[in-house]
């Protein structure tokens, strides 16, 4: 295989760093399902919201908050963000 075509591989898996705009809507969206939809009785929203807190905007860290749904509640974050923020998800899925 030529190092050419190596490169364009890499290159097509290397996942993008989105937009801070883009970071924070998938971020605070997540918050906002995350308290919506779910009982904090033994922890378990606070857990999800200390990981989707901890996260910088690298890379792809920001689809943490969007894998860490089911398909339900990707299905419901999906009919929330904006077009912007649904084309990174899209792309880097």
């Amino acid at each position: 295989m030529s190092v050419n075509i190596i490169l364009v591989i890499i290159n097509i898996m290397e996942h993008k760093t989105p937009s801070l705009k883009i970071f924070n809507e998938i971020k605070n969206t997540a918050i906002n399902i995350w308290k919506d939809n779910y009982s904090d009785e033994f922890g378990y929203v606070t857990e999800k919201l200390d990981i989707i807190n901890s996260l910088s905007n690298y890379k792809d860290n920001v689809m943490i908050c969007y894998r860490m749904f089911d398909s339900t509640n990707q299905y419901k974050m999906r009919n929330i963000i904006s077009q912007e923020a649904l084309e990174y998800i899209k792309n880097d899925n």
